[in-house]
């Protein structure tokens, strides 16, 4: 089906799911989530996956693969909470929730998002990312201003040293090693996201 929305129960369900960590709860419950969280997240991933496919960007997904499990992992956290109060997908070049370029669509009661680059880049794609954009400097940063005219962000945890007596930041220092997807977000995301508002 083609993606209307997430359901009006999504953002109360996450909500009510942080007070009742319970499997009781949660299976009182489970129509919600099947039906107002997942299966909607299902459509979107197609949707975009089809829509991004037109525009020849090599990312897709599978409604099967790319939404994340509601579950924890409990193995090693203090936390024992067995589920989790958000929902999210991911959509890349092999249509997995592995590694590398991706767009990622993040949905909590907290704040939604989405998100697109690099997830923890091997050191070769580090090394070919900070290539490309010390080679085409102005692409760069007249990339970064149409973000920010926009009211995005490019963020990541970021590491490098600046080159001495630089006037603005250099591309290969701004950009060096993200340690987490460089996000482009929206500065205030809406709380619900719809069809027209754009377990790692």
């Amino acid at each position: 089906m083609p993606f209307t929305g997430l359901g009006p129960q999504t953002l109360p369900f996450f909500k009510a799911l942080g007070f009742h960590q319970t499997k009781a709860w949660f299976e009182e419950n489970r129509a919600i989530y099947e039906t107002q969280v997942k299966a909607p997240l299902g459509d979107l991933v197609e949707d975009l996956s089809a829509e991004l496919q037109r525009r020849k960007i090599p990312v897709h997904g599978d409604r099967k693969k790319a939404i994340f499990r509601l579950h924890r992992d409990t193995r090693f956290s203090k936390d024992k909470s067995p589920y989790k109060t958000n929902a999210g997908f991911v959509l890349n070049r092999d249509g997995t929730r592995g590694t590398g370029g991706m767009v990622y669509c993040h949905v909590d009661p907290t704040g939604c998002f989405v998100a697109a680059g690099w997830y923890m880049p091997e050191p070769e794609t580090l090394a070919a990312i900070r290539a490309a954009i010390a080679k085409k400097p102005k692409a760069f940063f007249d990339m970064e201003a149409a973000l920010r005219a926009k009211k995005l962000n490019l963020s990541g945890e970021l590491r490098s040293s600046a080159r001495p007596g630089a006037t603005r930041p250099s591309p290969t220092t701004s950009c060096s090693r993200p340690s987490s997807a460089p996000r482009s977000s929206p500065a205030a995301p809406s709380p619900t996201p719809t069809s027209t508002s754009p377990d790692w």
